[in-house]
């Protein structure tokens, strides 16, 4: 929805436009320097990742297509082709959104019985893998592990969950010392030729993951945040049907989130975005 991904045979060209999608609806207003953000965030933890897990990065060097179009530069990778797996692989630390709702009926989130007495943004005793569907329409939709492993292949969907926990406790750990909370967060992986499963996409960005400000973090309520979420909070508060076209913008939300994505990088990254 907010990328445009361009095959050169061998490779792929991946771009992060400024686009912004929300209840899975593009806003017609674009969010300045989101792409960036998106960009160098996953480039950092690509870096960071490493030795836990390969992953699908080449090189942002795009010789003569960045000097013809220098309005990709900063926003844009060549990444490898691989078969994605056809599971999104989520991982949830904390009691928020979908999970939330979930563990209010019926006291599980994907089938995992979670105990009695958890709130909202209630942080779980360790780390869950939550898969989903990969919807081309609509919505994903939470799966079990077991129904995971049928679309998947279960050694496959083993294999996604065991990195998909490995890799988030890791993210968790570090960003946890730089005032940040990773609630929860999406991965996505691909398969090679030789069968070997890499981490491929964005990879814990404010588009895929929820962030929360350590310093204000309070169970038993919604959360302030790092990511889109205070996007959907303003569309939560007009009266749209959450149906195309999206609503228009006002200036302050753009900025203020804006400013939320900046933020984001700023404290994860240690420094400002270039």
């Amino acid at each position: 929805k907010v990328r445009e991904v361009f095959d050169f045979g061998d490779r792929l060209l991946f771009v992060a436009s400024d686009r912004i999608s929300a209840f899975d609806v593009i806003m017609p207003d674009g969010i300045p320097d989101k792409g960036h953000v998106l960009t160098q965030l996953s480039l950092f933890w690509f870096e960071f990742l490493k030795k836990i897990v390969p992953t699908h990065f080449l090189t942002t060097d795009l010789g003569d297509l960045g000097k013809k179009h220098p309005e990709l530069n900063g926003r844009s990778m060549f990444v490898r082709k691989t078969k994605p797996l056809p599971i999104e692989c989520v991982v949830r630390g904390y009691l928020a959104g979908s999970g939330w709702k979930e563990y209010q009926k019926n006291k599980s989130v994907c089938g995992i019985r979670l105990g009695d007495g958890l709130k909202e943004s209630s942080e779980l005793p360790s780390p869950i893998f939550t898969p989903a569907t990969k919807a081309e329409t609509g919505h994903d939709e939470n799966i079990s592990f077991e129904k995971a492993a049928k679309v998947a292949g279960r050694q496959k969907a083993e294999r996604a969950r065991d990195l998909s926990i490995a890799i988030y406790s890791a993210a968790r750990d570090y960003a946890r010392a730089r005032g940040i909370i990773i609630a929860d967060t999406k991965f996505e992986f691909g398969e090679l030729s030789d069968g070997s499963i890499i981490l491929i996409d964005e990879v814990l960005t404010p588009d895929s993951s929820r962030f929360w400000p350590a310093s204000e973090y309070q169970p038993g309520q919604g959360q302030a945040s790092f990511d889109k979420q205070f996007l959907r909070d303003y569309l939560e508060t007009l009266s749209w049907n959450k149906q195309p076209p999206g609503p228009r913008l006002p200036p302050e939300i753009v900025q203020k989130t804006r400013e939320k994505y900046l933020d984001a990088y700023r404290k994860i990254v240690g420094k400002s975005l270039a």
